[in-house]
């Protein structure tokens, strides 16, 4: 059994890396690999590559950076020929960028089967493009694998058969539970200088990339004031992206002692912050799961979420970019006011043998009791 799988974007690294090590697992399935390129550079994408154990993939389309709607097309029309010559008995994405979309049209427009790992996940804010990506994705898919309950229920309120649902857990915390070992060997919380007479100081992470909170000079500016203030409990470690820094960059915002700007960290060393951290601000979704599986406050600077149970079940608080909500929520955590919250069901670092459990049973043809096993 050939299985395709696609990446695009650094997040898809994460979750496709224990996949392929369940596969990999199984002689009869023959896992091929392509990056679309949709980001990749050595020090943001390759390190992800090294630290996750991913091998080269089989196929770069070296897609790179464009509007959504050109990156889509361009991805559409690379990956046609690599489908046509690998003739795989499924196409595999995992999460909502451009690639999981683009992939899944040239596969159903081809009559390859697709499986959509991370499925069923609303915000319910179709000014995301994410969203659209994921209601599209989930329309061609026939696997549909789901992390949380709620995802369920959004299939089926958008007419998916409940025999293509699965709930199998969540292979972003398979990851996290394989090297999160590995990552607290990183040095990054001893050369951040967070570490006094063998005990870690108080810290929390910041992550700001979306759109909607750094393209607004108001929006921006008003989430600065309140990091700010947050800033004047703790420090603060804020590895930038790119993108955000050119933001800030024309922002001319004032600076804070304890609000530290930092490159880009690897995937152990950022998994590391985490662990340690006494809350994480953050706008984006898979930090959101990380926290809630470590244990750690995670406040949300986003007006929804489509990763309801780490509100309802993990330890997310949905704050939005209320610079009032914002402290006052901080302000009770670090006072010990925090809700503790607790493990989602399935989140048990089993999804991905699961998956491809469920993959083999579907898809490989069902042994002859009679033949002659060797």
């Amino acid at each position: 059994m050939k299985i395709l799988s696609v990446v695009g974007a650094r997040p898809n690294l994460v979750k496709i890396s224990p996949l392929l090590k369940a596969m990999r697992a199984h002689q009869n399935i023959d896992p091929v690999l392509v990056h679309t390129g949709q980001h990749y550079d050595k020090k943001l994408s390759g390190i992800f590559f090294q630290q996750l154990k991913i091998t080269e993939p089989d196929f770069n389309l070296d897609v790179g950076s464009g509007s959504h709607s050109a990156q889509t097309a361009e991805i559409l029309k690379r990956i046609e020929p690599v489908l046509l010559e690998q003739k795989p008995d499924l196409v595999l994405v995992v999460g909502d960028v451009n690639s999981t979309v683009a992939a899944s049209l040239a596969a159903a427009k081809l009559g390859i089967p697709i499986a959509h790992v991370e499925a069923g996940l609303r915000s319910f804010d179709r000014s995301m493009p994410e969203e659209i990506n994921r209601v599209v994705t989930d329309a061609l898919a026939d696997y549909l694998f789901v992390t949380e309950d709620d995802a369920i229920q959004n299939l089926l309120n958008e007419g998916r058969p409940r025999g293509r649902i699965y709930a199998v857990g969540n292979v972003m915390i398979d990851a996290l539970q394989q090297f999160l070992p590995l990552a607290q060997q990183t040095r990054i919380i001893n050369d951040l200088g967070l570490i006094e007479m063998e005990r870690v100081l108080p810290f929390g992470v910041l992550t700001l990339h979306r759109p909607a909170n750094v393209d607004s000079v108001d929006v921006l500016n008003e989430l600065i004031r309140a990091i700010h203030a947050v800033a004047d409990q703790l420090t603060i470690i804020f590895p930038v992206h790119p993108r955000t820094r050119l933001k800030l960059n024309q922002l001319n915002a004032s600076s804070h002692p304890r609000l530290r700007l930092i490159a880009p960290l690897g995937y152990l060393e950022f998994l590391s912050l985490l662990s340690c951290a006494r809350l994480v601000l953050t706008d984006s979704g898979g930090v959101q799961e990380e926290t809630t599986a470590l244990g750690v406050p995670c406040l949300t600077l986003r007006e929804n979420t489509e990763r309801p149970v780490t509100v309802t079940v993990g330890t997310n608080y949905l704050v939005g970019r209320n610079g009032n909500k914002i402290q006052t929520t901080a302000r009770e955590i670090l006072a010990g006011q925090g809700k503790k919250g607790r493990q989602p069901d399935l989140w048990d670092g089993r999804a991905a043998d699961r998956i491809v459990g469920i993959l083999m049973r579907e898809l490989l043809p069902p042994r002859n009791p009679n033949s002659l096993s060797r």
